[in-house]
């Protein structure tokens, strides 16, 4: 009884997380660039159940021990793109990234609601410098035109083209807040994207969709709490009736 109140035990707290997953999706609903989180399961390792004191030793099956939550993986697909007419603001079309300089290094990004810097530099919503193939990119200019090769010019006069970043595995990519990645091994390869400028790509995530899995997850969580109720009873009974006898 207390390994069942255990294995339910397990699934509650598995059922948290990926509830957790779930909540941080619908925050994120109306972020431009974010790149939704799925949480994924996996159980431990079966019990062998076998009958003893009644002959010899027979197996009669096995028993799950519970679960928990394997990783939590970002789904990499692409969000609807939403016209703004902001020349700052721009998307990739494709699997491509846009490098950005942080304290803590290149960083990449989805999130193309850019702006323009004291310096005339271009920037995300957080500062930090939206980075060409040549360097950090001023646009300090009254006219801002972008190319879907991503070559930016600036009143008529090219100002360097951004540097865009492919991966060979998504899944290498660590999410840092902010809607930015850090590149732990991904594998970079030739960008294809093509950028919309006055375009922004907006969250991925599909609110009904998350709010069914939020209901799911409840219901999952409901269960294993009752489970963990019945054995407590099951205990009790064993414990204050059962021994009497």
């Amino acid at each position: 009884m207390i390994k069942g109140i255990y294995t339910a035990a397990s699934g509650m707290l598995a059922e948290s997380i990926r509830t957790d997953a779930t909540a941080n999706n619908l925050a994120n609903v109306n972020t431009a660039g974010f790149k939704k989180d799925a949480a994924v399961n996996k159980s431990f390792a079966d019990m062998l159940i076998s009958r003893i004191n009644d002959g010899p030793v027979q197996p009669v099956g096995s028993v799950g021990t519970g679960a928990e939550v394997d990783e939590i993986v970002a789904i990499h697909t692409q969000g609807m793109m939403r016209h703004t007419g902001n020349p700052l603001d721009l998307a990739i079309e494709g699997q491509s990234y846009f490098a950005v300089e942080t304290p803590a290094g290149v960083r990449y990004t989805r999130n193309g609601a850019f702006s323009r810097n004291s310096l005339g530099e271009l920037t995300t919503a957080d500062g930090h410098a939206v980075l060409a193939e040549n360097g950090r990119l001023v646009v300090n200019g009254s006219s801002v035109t972008v190319s879907e090769e991503g070559i930016v010019s600036v009143d008529g006069i090219e100002a360097g083209r951004l540097r865009l970043a492919e991966f060979n595995d998504e899944k290498r990519l660590i999410k840092e807040g902010s809607s930015l990645f850090q590149d732990t091994g991904a594998g970079q390869k030739q960008a294809t994207g093509l950028v919309r400028q006055g375009t922004l790509e907006m969250s991925n995530v599909n609110a009904v969709s998350e709010m069914v899995n939020l209901i799911n997850g409840y219901r999952a969580y409901e269960v294993n709490a009752k489970a963990v109720q019945a054995h407590d009873q099951l205990l009790d009974k064993a414990v204050n009736e059962v021994g009497k006898i």
